[in-house]
């Protein structure tokens, strides 16, 4: 019988790459691409789903609050991937039974699909403790090394900004402008490929197109339909489409 599995990331290099992988295990059937997680509700709502990987951290309805609209009886298994480890105990909080640290090691993906596996010809079989959740963390994780310092270039000089000194990073088009504290700088990037190379501790994406220094935050502030805006300490007001809880935890433990 067939694995019926969900794939929901806002990122399509990174569905693009589980799609691949999935597609050498002859027991697992892709019924669902997901780009977000109103697509990923839909998507449990319509199919008759044994298992999900869940990216953690999407615009607007990010995948705690996925699992949160998800009636029990129609939860299928969960496999968490991010960038981020500091979502773990979420993870076990939300009884996932594996989570996958980005860039994952395809060793380390065959064996998160045979533990699906495994649990799932078994039905008595017992979700991973938070002990077990954090060694799954820690077999995932990749040793990193984030940017201290950024590259400007004007005309034929080369500045360097701290990283640390930097308030706001925002998108706009194929460039990136990087705002610290009256400077403002632009850089052909994408921000994702720079949110990649930043200290998750120290800068939190909270849109698509903002990421924002965590020390630079003064307050949250709630807006019209359940919307909320960041207040930096500098008076700048943005707005957040990443879910407030998951912001609220990550301010209270940076």
């Amino acid at each position: 019988m067939k694995i019926r599995t969900i794939i929901v990331d806002d990122e399509p290099l990174a569905r693009k790459r589980l799609r691949l992988l999935l597609e050498k295990e002859t027991d697992v059937e892709i019924i669902a691409e997901c780009q977000n997680g109103h697509e990923a509700v839909d998507a449990v709502a319509q199919h008759n789903s044994d298992l999900m990987f869940l990216d953690v951290q999407m615009p607007g309805l990010d995948g705690f609050a996925v699992i949160e609209k998800i009636p029990t009886a129609h939860m299928p298994v969960i496999i968490f991937t991010t960038a981020f480890e500091q979502h773990a105990l979420q993870a076990f909080d939300a009884h996932a039974l594996d989570y996958l640290l980005k860039p994952f090691k395809i060793a380390r993906f065959h064996s998160a699909v045979a533990r699906a596996r495994d649990y799932l010809a078994s039905k008595h079989a017992a979700h991973p403790t938070l002990a077990g959740i954090l060694e799954m963390v820690k077999q995932s994780a990749n040793p990193k090394h984030f940017l201290t310092r950024l590259s400007v270039k004007n005309d034929d000089r080369h500045t360097f900004i701290k990283v640390t000194d930097i308030d706001i990073i925002e998108a706009a088009g194929k460039y990136i402008v990087v705002h610290s504290g009256k400077e403002n700088h632009i850089l052909r990037q994408s921000i994702t490929g720079l949110e990649e190379q930043l200290d998750p501790a120290k800068f939190l994406r909270i849109s698509r197109s903002a990421i924002v220094n965590i020390e630079s935050i003064k307050e949250i502030q709630p807006m019209f339909k359940g919307e909320y805006a960041v207040i930096l300490h500098n008076g700048r007001s943005l707005a957040m489409t990443r879910g407030f809880k998951e912001v609220e935890q990550r301010l209270r433990f940076s």
